[in-house]
């Protein structure tokens, strides 16, 4: 009974294409956006790359819809925001490299940092969600997801100037509005804390101020936390209330250290 109800939704939504092909589409897209194929050079071969892609989205948004969506409007709507995506990503490019003294060029970021993909990821696919395509924003960020261990729901607010540093392990909600000029670390989440399908279309993620620095292990809940500007939130802490501006939050534990000849507890053990 439960595959033949999945194979009932599978059919009423046409999800009938490869994900597979909607990867391969997402890295070309990437690569096309910042002329990273020698080809592109070319003009002639950029135009006929980018008709490519438009023909390619326009059957991705008609396999996937359940709805009445025109698929033909929607990609031109996405295809004529994209100069102003490539602005905030060069925005996202610049800030990675002028962060992390390890990186010895911007060309490494945009072809190595796992973190910089996933923010570009998720700039397209929020783009595709504010224009109400179904299925295919999620499945862009679960791409990005499975290539990064960075989860991003394509429904959060980001603001210009975005870094997510080394990245494995984050997790930003779908109604997360985060501002401009905000640094994340691996491990951090910004959830809910409330999961009940009742309060599905309130704000259920916390609202990140500018200039927050967000560093590893971090957890911060809930859709009435706010995180003033200019806060650091150290590592590790778990917050659920609001924090105000010029916050330096940080979570104190204790090292203890012995001689472990004398330590009452034996450390080689067996499972």
């Amino acid at each position: 009974m439960a595959y033949r109800i999945f194979e009932h939704n599978a059919k009423s939504l046409n999800i009938s294409f490869e994900r597979k092909l909607l990867s391969a589409w997402t890295d070309e897209i990437f690569e096309w956006l910042f002329c990273i194929h020698p080809d592109y050079e070319n003009v002639d071969v950029f135009l006929a790359k980018e008709k490519e892609l438009q023909l390619s989205l326009i059957r991705f948004i008609e396999q996937t819809n359940p709805i009445n969506i025109h698929s033909k409007t929607c990609t031109d709507s996405f295809f004529k925001q994209l100069p102003v995506i490539h602005e905030l990503l060069k925005g996202d490019l610049e800030t990675f490299y002028n962060s992390d003294p390890a990186a010895r060029s911007v060309e490494e970021v945009l072809l190595a940092y796992p973190g910089f993909f996933a923010v570009s990821v998720y700039r397209l696919a929020h783009e595709l969600w504010l224009s109400e395509v179904p299925v295919l924003p999620r499945l862009l960020s679960e791409h990005a997801h499975s290539v990064t261990g960075i989860d991003i729901h394509p429904g959060a607010t980001i603001g210009k100037k975005f870094l997510i540093d080394h990245g494995t392990g984050v997790v930003i909600g779908e109604t997360s509005h985060i501002g401009d000029e905000v640094k994340i670390y691996q491990g951090v989440t910004l959830g809910a804390l409330s999961v009940s399908r009742e309060s599905a279309s309130t704000k259920r993620h916390p609202t990140i101020g500018n200039r927050v620095v967000i560093y590893a292990n971090a957890t911060i809940l809930g859709g009435n936390t706010v995180i003033g500007d200019d806060s650091v939130i150290g590592g590790n802490v778990w917050i659920t209330q609001s924090i105000p501006s010029y916050s330096l939050v940080f979570h104190k534990s204790e090292i203890i250290i012995k001689d472990n000849s004398t330590f009452p507890e034996p450390l080689n053990f067996v499972i």
